[in-house]
């Protein structure tokens, strides 16, 4: 009888360790692969991969264009249904729409005929659960705030830099307070400085409330600077090359950090696995 209650508690640990495990990750991808069929041509975009991201954790995705980093994310999204394999988030297989994470694309998606506050305040108007407008202008208000718009509420994104248009589109995607961002080269667009201040504020913001990310970029200086941890991709079929722990304190300094031996180092590993893998492709 003794023996049988050791055996039963070994098991019980091992599930509850299991479980633990499982409880820690925020998203899970299973043998997920994605099969496209186009003008009577079939194209693999995402071998079977499998990949986890722990909660709060910022993940960077690199590698080839092509190479189905951003179909990951439209999975997570449930933008897309996996052609085989499973997509998890908090342990549920992802079946439709993920209205709790927060998609900002490298496209710029702001309304023309909408003031600055109003482009923000259209995530609200088109959740489910209603918002009051005293509410909801509040919430505009101290989003703005935060991102550093404070001022530009009348203006219109034509009347905006493009850093700004940024910091709007950041602030749309942040006010309804997804749990996970999913990012496809947000600032790819911007120029070398700017680029840094919104890296910056990024990891602010994402430290501060404690979000997950997932972080599609071309720019692997980039991808170490912010990430966590940084995935490298093959080309098209994707399939995972390596992954890497970047192992630098928080809060990073983005400004200098490039400039480090550590970093340097990171850099030229990296480089060693995606350099064989942009000559298949078009580029980083």
């Amino acid at each position: 009888m003794r023996m049988e209650n050791n055996v039963q508690d070994k098991i019980a640990a091992a599930a509850s360790t299991d479980q633990a495990a499982t409880v820690a990750d925020k998203i899970n991808l299973e043998g997920a692969s994605k099969t496209f069929h186009m003008r009577g041509q079939v194209i693999r975009a995402l071998q079977a991969i499998d990949l986890s991201v722990r909660r709060e954790e910022f993940v960077a995705l690199v590698g080839p264009s092509g190479c189905g980093k951003s179909t990951i994310l439209n999975l997570v999204a449930g933008l897309l249904p996996p052609s085989a394999g499973t997509v998890l988030y908090d342990g549920r297989p992802v079946r439709d729409l993920n209205r709790r994470v927060g998609y900002m694309t490298q496209k710029d998606t702001l309304l023309p005929w909408r003031r600055a506050a109003d482009n923000i305040r259209v995530a609200l108007e088109l959740r489910c659960r209603p918002t009051s407008h005293s509410e909801a202008d509040e919430k505009v208000a101290r989003m703005m705030e935060l991102v550093g718009l404070k001022g530009f509420e009348n203006h219109y994104p034509s009347e905006l830099s493009g850093g700004m248009r940024k910091r709007t589109l950041l602030a749309r995607t942040l006010i309804y307070e997804p749990e996970t961002l999913l990012m496809d080269e947000p600032f790819g667009a911007l120029d070398a400085q700017l680029k840094l201040i919104m890296l910056d504020q990024l990891q602010a913001l994402t430290q501060q409330r404690r979000i997950t990310v997932l972080f599609v970029t071309h720019d692997l200086g980039e991808a170490i600077t912010l990430a966590d941890r940084v995935v490298v991709f093959s080309a098209r079929p994707g399939r995972i090359r390596a992954i890497r722990n970047i192992d630098l304190p928080r809060p990073r300094d983005v400004f200098r950090i490039r400039f480090t031996d550590v970093f340097a180092r990171y850099h030229e590993e990296l480089w060693d696995v995606l350099k064989d893998e942009v000559t298949k492709g078009t580029d980083i």
